[in-house]
Parts: structure tokens; C-alpha cells; sequence
């Protein structure tokens, strides 16, 4: 088919909920040669989706009062639209001319966020999570990275909230032997992904390998710059972040570390989820809201993160 179809997408304004729908739009880009697309977005998770083949338009909505929803109804209610797709849920797409729309519910308790956005288009085969890298985004990482093939070991340890933090030592501890001599990232290199004000965090990692085979990249890099740097590594370790699902839709293999938080919910997709011994409502029971400045990860060993972490290399080995 020739004929113009053009899709409304409107990505949730949490960045990271936004990247963990991202293979429903990825579905359509693909399915869908015929589509171009305009993309409503926050701040925050709009330019997450600047590359997306046959973009026509990228509009930021990054608040929600009833003058914003007006707003974003001027630029969008003039056009004919072949789709709707709803990731906020909400009842704007209902009086906009549309053959179709799909609009996403309630969540079902205890299903991942990348199969639940799956079920808004209700497709059978769940869509892993994807971003899109132009030429220019690439070429910025890859300025940054080099062009040595080395295996990368990347890890990003900063988190939201010091519950969620784990401790990088730890990190430390699991990126040594990875790229030790005998390790099964030999003579790799190791990369720091986050934002500037994690850097001082990083400082421990850091000394895992020799100064010239660390890539720092916290704060050097756009959120999509990151996931394309992200694409160059053979493993991610990280914690539940915005970074770590950055690196499962760039496509790496990811240990994510978890502890007060919905590993079910949000671990990485086709990847390994690890926590401690104790369970989300185990966390809940000592600080309700999840708030409180207390170490909850401490109780998760860097060995335990260290056996998954190979054992995903493994199978990922095999694989080929």
C-alpha cells in the first residue's frame, strides 16, 4: 500500500513507562510501512522518540491541565487519522475523527508493563521494547565510545530514590571478574550510563578495571544518545531505573537489581530480575509509602548478581 495512513501515538509522560510501551509504536513502524506518525509526549518522553522512522510530528505536552489538552486538540483535530493509540488512557481521542482507536486500560495486577501495553492493540506476540537511532544519534555516541570492538560491559547505578540504590561496591564486584582475563567479557571495557549527579556514586565502579577502559558517559548524553551508546554494549547491570530499560530497547541483555520495588512489573524484559530476600510487601511493611531514606538493597550480594550475569552471557552465547 502507497496511501498515507497517519497515526496519532500518544506516549505516557513518565519517561520510563514510556520506553516500556515503546514496542507497541516499534510494532507499528514495522507492520505498518504505509504510516507516518505524529507522537505526543512529555518533556521527559517525547524526545525519546525523535528518530522514529516517518515521524512527521513530535508535540510535547508536558502538563495536563484542561488549556493543554486544548491545545494539543488544535494541532490534531484538523487531520483524518487512520489510528489512535492512547498510552495515558484517556477520553481525548474520543471525538477526533479516526477509523480506528485503541485506548489503554486498567492494568492487570501482576502482568509485566510491556505485555499489558501489548494487550492496548491486542496482539498476540508481545513486542519487546525498541527505540529508534538516527544516523546523527549514533554518530554522537559512537564519538564517545570509539571504535574499539572490545566486548562493553555497561552498568547503570544511579537511581531515583536511595531505597532503590544499590551499593557500587557491588557493582564493582560483578564488573571485575566479567572483565577480568579470564572473565567472559575479557579485555572488555566498561561503560557508566546516568545523569551527571551520579558520577560521584560511580566513583567506587571506576576502579573495577583500569582507567582507559572505563566510557563514562553520565551527564555527557541526551536519554537517547544513551540507549544508542547502550546498543553497543554485550551486557547491562542495573537497577530499577530508567537507564535499565533504555538498555533492554536498545536490545542488550539485562540484570536488573531490585528490591522495594515490582520486579514483575517492570524488570527487564527477557532479561534476569534479582532481589533480595525480601519481597515487595515485605519492603511496604517497613516504609509504606516507599519513601524513607533507608538502604533497602543491601540485602541483595554481589555474587547472586555475579551467577545471573554470566549465566545470561551463557545462554545468550548460545543462542548466537
Amino acid at each position: 500500500m502507497s496511501a498515507r495512513f497517519p497515526i496519532l501515538y500518544i506516549a505516557e509522560a513518565d519517561a520510563e513507562a514510556a520506553v516500556l510501551s515503546s514496542g507497541v509504536l516499534s510494532y507499528l513502524v514495522v507492520s505498518l510501512p504505509e504510516a507516518d506518525f505524529t507522537i505526543v509526549g512529555s518533556a521527559a518522553s517525547a524526545p525519546l522518540f525523535a528518530d522514529t522512522p516517518r515521524l512527521k510530528r513530535l508535540i510535547v505536552l508536558d502538563r495536563t491541565g484542561r488549556w493543554d489538552w486544548l491545545g494539543l486538540w488544535n494541532q490534531v483535530r484538523d487531520t483524518r487519522w487512520g489510528l489512535v493509540v492512547d498510552m495515558r488512557g484517556t477520553k481525548f481521542s474520543e471525538r477526533l475523527r479516526r477509523l480506528k482507536r485503541a485506548v489503554r486500560g486498567p492494568d492487570q495486577p501482576g502482568l509485566h508493563a510491556v505485555e499489558a501495553a501489548a494487550r492496548v492493540l491486542q496482539l498476540d506476540d508481545v513486542p519487546a521494547p525498541r527505540l529508534f537511532f538516527g544516523a546523527e544519534t549514533r554518530a554522537t555516541a559512537d564519538a564517545l565510545i570509539g571504535p574499539d570492538p572490545a566486548p562493553i560491559l555497561a552498568v547503570g547505578p544511579g537511581t531515583d530514590w536511595i531505597g532503590t540504590r544499590w551499593p557500587a561496591e557491588r557493582y564493582a564486584k560483578v564488573a571485575g571478574p566479567l572483565l577480568a582475563a579470564d572473565g567472559p567479557l575479557a579485555g572488555g571495557r566498561l561503560m557508566i550510563v546516568g545523569e551527571e549527579a551520579d558520577r560521584d556514586l560511580a566513583h567506587t565502579i571506576r576502579l573495577a578495571v583500569p582507567r582507559t577502559r572505563v566510557i563514562e558517559l553520565q551527564g555527557k548524553l541526551t536519554r537517547l544518545q544513551t540507549a544508542a551508546a547502550l546498543s553497543r554494549a554485550s551486557l547491562y547491570v542495573g537497577a530499577d531505573s530508567l537507564w535499565t530499560q533504555l538498555a533492554v530497547a536498545a536490545g542488550v541483555p539485562s540484570v536488573g537489581v531490585f528490591g522495594p520495588s515490582d520486579d514483575a512489573r517492570v524488570g527487564p524484559w527477557k532479561g534476569v530480575s534479582l532481589r533480595g530476600e525480601r519481597s515487595l510487601d515485605e519492603f511496604k511493611a517497613i516504609d509504606p509509602r516507599l519513601n524513607q531514606h533507608i538502604h533497602h538493597m543491601l540485602g541483595l550480594p554481589a555474587d547472586r548478581v555475579l551467577r545471573a550475569a554470566r549465566g545470561l552471557l551463557a545462554r545468550e552465547t548460545q543462542a548466537g
